[in-house]
């Protein structure tokens, strides 16, 4: 049974169980349109999100046929096509949590930026100065346009490309790392700690089945052993469900 779908501005996505005939999917997606004036298109998820750069699949069912949206979020607003760029509406109050806890004179890089929401809120709501960095060529594209939407030109600075290759060009340090990562195998930490300093904070995100939040821990505290940093876990957090008995973890911890 479908009790919820994520809304990105006017476009409703729906995950549907897998025993859903077109034809029940199509009428789940008119009652949608019929009950919530505000919504003009509706898509099902049709696929995994997939590689590195994170790009969902989805399916047109009824209203407008259009992929684009306009998403406003914490003041904030974001133009982005959903089967382009990965975007989750979930973390909206993370960002803003993040953000509440970074200081205007604070050195700030964001990876895994996708079209910077976690970068644009960050700098809208500290005033700090922002570093993004995405992989995604089209997701930076829209990153650029979401920057002149929220007139934030002069405060986010673009790093396009592989932040591994990156890390080996550029020589900063940074007071906050935002690393709101894939579900990849890397941790990409080795490259967060070449990019801090003493008492440089990192906002840490993976995935885990429930129960196993320990092992992600584990994982934070061997990596930096393994480069020689020594840290201090802030806080462990759930920050939403992404499947039956997953969950998305946050772990926040300091560089000593």
């Amino acid at each position: 049974m479908v009790r919820a779908f994520d809304l990105l501005g006017n476009v409703a996505i729906v995950n549907f169980p897998l025993d859903y005939k077109l034809n029940e999917k199509k009428k789940f997606a008119v009652k949608i349109l019929n009950s919530n004036k505000s919504i003009k298109t509706v898509l099902e998820k049709s696929g995994k999100i997939k590689g590195r750069l994170r790009t969902p699949e989805t399916k047109y069912l009824a209203g407008e046929k259009t992929k684009e949206v306009l998403y406003r979020e914490n003041g904030c607003v974001f133009r982005f096509n959903v089967d382009k760029v990965y975007f989750s509406p979930r973390l909206s109050n993370d960002r803003l949590e993040v953000a509440s806890n970074i200081k205007k004179n604070e050195k700030v890089l964001v990876m895994f930026a996708g079209a910077a929401p976690f970068s644009i809120v960050i700098t809208k709501i500290s005033g700090a100065k922002v570093s993004s960095n995405e992989i995604n060529r089209i997701a930076n594209k829209y990153g650029r346009l979401n920057v002149e939407l929220n007139k934030v030109k002069n405060k986010v600075e673009f790093w396009d490309g592989d932040i591994k290759r990156i890390a080996k060009k550029k020589n900063e340090k940074f007071d906050v790392i935002v690393m709101p990562r894939p579900q990849l195998k890397d941790s990409f930490l080795e490259q967060a700690f070449s990019f801090s300093k003493k008492l440089t904070r990192i906002f840490y995100y993976d995935f885990c089945e429930v129960g196993k939040e320990k092992d992600v821990v584990e994982k934070i505290k061997s990596e930096a052993k393994k480069f020689r940093k020594k840290i201090k876990i802030l806080r462990v957090k759930k920050a939403g469900e992404i499947a039956p008995y997953k969950i998305r973890l946050r772990v926040d911890f300091k560089v000593l």
